[in-house]
């Protein structure tokens, strides 16, 4: 796994990657700012607002937990774009992943498994949907876990083990649906959970770096392409037949 991730960043500064990695970068720092302004308005609101919306629909019983919260959301919402660009970086690459998966996975299968056949490029619809519904899962848990960001660590500790398992899961799935029906990449998924959520973890990792974390996107595709073929192990029925070398007759 060590080496799967080695290959992964040696290979996204290459000369054939750096134009996938600037456009990513371009199209991720886009999605950051408009979604960051957007989170800083809704946060807000719920400063302002909210209070006072969740005090008349929950009750007085629940003014204290009401207020604290509200504390926490004002002070986020002052930290606003900045405290946006972190928070919401991983729903970014996923919706940056969907867009850039088959680039990146045709560049690693064509220098590391150029004796195999190489995967399918994924319908650009289906690729969106799954970037969509990643980034959406993976905001909602982040907001359940909002509130324990300032208990003892424990909020960071939540963001890092939900960032581990929704991004493992999605970048695994892009990579093996390439040569797997969807159900198939799922059944995959889960029957390797603990490698992938491990694998998980490097990526998690990775996005957690201020800057570097842009490049999230080829990191972890050209990660779970190599995860994917070692976890689908020999597969005779992908491999060309070898080229017969003719030597010259002296």
């Amino acid at each position: 796994m060590l080496d799967a991730a080695v290959k992964a960043l040696s290979q996204i500064l290459s000369p054939p990657m750096r134009s996938i990695l600037w456009r990513s970068i371009g199209l991720a720092l886009v999605l950051i700012t408009l979604l960051a302004f957007g989170l800083q308005r809704l946060l807000s609101w719920f400063a302002s607002s909210g209070e006072v919306w969740l005090d008349g629909m929950l009750g007085p019983g629940f003014d204290t937990s009401i207020n604290v919260l509200a504390w926490i959301v004002s002070i986020l919402a002052g930290l606003g774009v900045v405290f946006g660009a972190v928070f919401l970086m991983p729903v970014i690459t996923s919706l940056v992943a969907s867009v850039f998966v088959d680039e990146v996975a045709d560049h690693v299968e064509l220098e590391h498994y150029p004796a195999e056949r190489p995967g399918t490029a994924l319908p650009f619809g289906l690729a969106i949907t799954e970037g969509i519904k990643t980034a959406l899962l993976t905001l909602l848990v982040y907001l359940v876990a909002l509130p324990f960001v300032l208990v003892a660590g424990a909020g960071f500790i939540a963001f890092f083990i939900a960032t581990a398992w929704l991004l493992g899961r999605e970048y695994f799935e892009l990579a093996a649906m390439r040569f797997r029906t969807p159900a198939e990449a799922k059944a995959m998924r889960k029957a390797n959970g603990g490698a992938v959520f491990t694998a998980g973890l490097f990526i998690a990792a990775f996005v957690s770096i201020p800057i570097v974390n842009l490049a999230t996107p080829l990191f972890a595709m050209a990660f779970m392409v190599h995860m994917h073929k070692r976890l689908s192990g020999p597969r005779p029925e992908l491999i060309e037949p070898a080229r017969k070398t003719r030597v010259p007759v002296a």
